[in-house]
Parts: structure tokens; C-alpha cells; sequence
């Protein structure tokens, strides 16, 4: 079996997908158009959803743990009335309403009340968790559902508009990575005594990544693969030491608690560490030979 050319291309794309593709499809965007296979991405995006999406290229794909981080903001519509099977727009009408006019003010309390700070979620049945080696989002369109547990977020904001449309609100969120905005908006319909679905979900901002800086699959420039470390505490080390790094060395840990990004006499980026035991650090990511961030 013939080797597998390693890729020549690393970096990192701050991608403003859009709807009726999957977060897959964009990997599989970037594959063709840089010629490389080793390629990925950090939180799923639903097809319909749009928004940034950060592509890894080469030895970026090494780094994209530490992309999804940071917390991220969400624009979206929630329509109260209606339940779908999908919870969001793309969904079989399951249940109906009757809601009248819901107001602003008791949208916000009910809010106020249970959805904010640390709350607990059970995830849809339409996310892209494993379960049992399975996605749930498969194990759905067989007709299969199962239990699943519920799991801690916390919403830092949650702040919500009018729009021309009676019952649908707009609605604009700060929360923690993991968090399901579509499971947000059926829950906020639930506690107003009726039901809801989310649509034209938007994540306007992934950790240090805002849509501002983001571009379609075909034209996002291929950025240094060391944006993806950006926001953690940076080290400078020499030469000795940068050779002890190359060989994924443990050693005296750096101020702080640490993750570190460690960077070479040239500023370039070699690797990523951790503290380890009492004092010292040791590697997470070690990039390879000849690529630096």
C-alpha cells in the first residue's frame, strides 16, 4: 500500500458557513480546494445553521482542541405555537399550541428565572453525540431513540427581541461550548405552558472567532495554524530548550496554570503544554519538524 504524502498545507480557515450544507461538507470543501486530506473542524453546525466554523488544515487538525474553548454566540429566531420533531425549523410539525400573543416581559422572566447561569440540558435526539459508539442524529432517522443523560451548560446571556411576526421572538445567547440552543427554545416554549421551535440559527462569534473575520468556504485565507492557541498564555523559550520541546520533553512548569503555548527564539510555534504534577509541565501537542505557526 503506498504511503500516504504527508500534507504541505497547515493553517487554519475562519469559516462563515452557510445553510443547506453540513459542517462535513465544508471539511470537504477545503480537502479539494487545498489538496489535502487531512483536514477538520471544530463544533458541529447544523445544516440549516449558519455561522463561523473553524477549518483545520495539516498539523492544525492537532490543535483544534483548544479552538472549542471558548464560549460562543448565537443570533436566532424562537416561533412559539409549534413543536417539531427536530426542534428547529427543519422538523415534522409534532404538537400545536395555542399561546395567544406571548409577551416580552414573560418571555424575560421565565428567562430570568430558569435559563440563565448554570442550568442542565438533555440533548436532542437530532445532535451529533455518540452514544454507544453511535450518533444520535443516526440512531434518529432510524426511528431509534434512547435515554440520554443530562448534561451541565451555563448561559452567560440571554437576551431576547421583538420581531414583525406575532410569537416569534428574536434571540441572542452567550453560553458555554456544548450548549443547545434548539433545546433552549423548546424549553422556553414548554415553561411559557405550550411549545416552540428555533429557527434561522446563527453563531455569530466560536471563542476568539467572530463572522466578522469569517469567509465563504471558497475564499477564507488559510491563516497561521498558531491563531488557533492565541488565547492562551504564550512562552519563549532558547534554543536548548526549544530542542527538548522537538522531542516532547517534560519541563519545569511555566507561570501560571498553564495550558501554554511554547514558541521557539523566532516566535514560531512548537507546541502546546500542560501542567503536570506539582512543578513541571509536560507536551499536549508537539508540531511536527518544519512547521511552525
Amino acid at each position: 500500500m503506498a504511503r500516504r504524502r504527508p500534507p504541505t498545507h497547515h493553517g487554519v480557515c475562519i469559516i462563515d458557513k452557510p445553510a443547506g450544507v453540513t459542517s462535513h461538507d465544508v471539511v470537504g470543501m477545503i480537502r479539494r480546494r487545498f489538496g489535502e486530506r487531512q483536514v477538520g473542524h471544530a463544533g458541529t453546525l447544523d445544516p440549516d445553521a449558519t455561522g463561523v466554523l473553524v477549518v483545520a488544515v495539516g498539523a492544525a487538525t492537532r490543535l483544534l482542541q483548544f479552538a472549542t474553548a471558548g464560549s460562543k454566540r448565537y443570533t436566532g429566531e424562537v416561533v412559539f405555537g409549534t413543536e417539531t420533531d427536530t426542534l428547529d425549523a427543519a422538523g415534522t410539525v409534532t404538537a400545536t399550541h395555542d399561546m395567544g400573543s406571548v409577551s416580552l416581559d414573560a418571555v424575560r422572566a421565565i428567562i430570568a428565572e430558569h435559563l440563565v447561569g448554570a442550568i442542565e440540558q438533555i440533548p436532542p435526539m437530532v445532535s451529533a453525540l455518540r452514544v454507544d459508539g453511535r450518533r444520535l442524529h443516526e440512531l434518529a432517522r432510524e426511528g431509534i431513540e434512547v435515554e440520554r443523560a443530562a448534561r451541565s451548560v451555563q448561559i452567560d446571556r440571554f437576551d431576547v427581541s421583538a420581531t414583525a411576526t406575532e410569537n416569534v421572538i428574536a434571540i441572542d445567547v452567550v453560553c458555554s461550548p456544548g450548549t443547545y440552543i434548539r433545546t433552549l427554545a423548546a424549553d422556553l416554549g414548554h415553561l411559557l405552558g405550550g411549545g416552540a421551535h428555533l429557527r434561522m440559527l446563527r453563531r455569530v462569534a466560536s471563542g476568539g472567532f467572530t463572522v466578522d473575520h469569517a469567509s465563504a468556504p471558497d475564499d477564507a485565507p488559510l491563516q497561521p495554524l498558531a491563531r488557533l492557541v492565541e488565547h492562551l498564555p504564550a512562552v519563549t523559550v532558547d534554543d536548548a530548550t526549544a530542542t527538548r520541546v522537538a522531542t516532547g520533553q517534560v519541563l519545569q512548569r511555566f507561570d501560571g496554570d498553564g495550558p501554554w503555548s511554547v514558541c521557539g527564539p523566532g516566535g514560531d510555534l512548537l507546541a502546546v503544554y500542560e501542567a503536570f504534577r506539582s512543578h513541571e509541565a509536560k507536551p499536549t501537542v508537539v508540531l511536527p519538524a518544519g512547521v511552525h505557526g
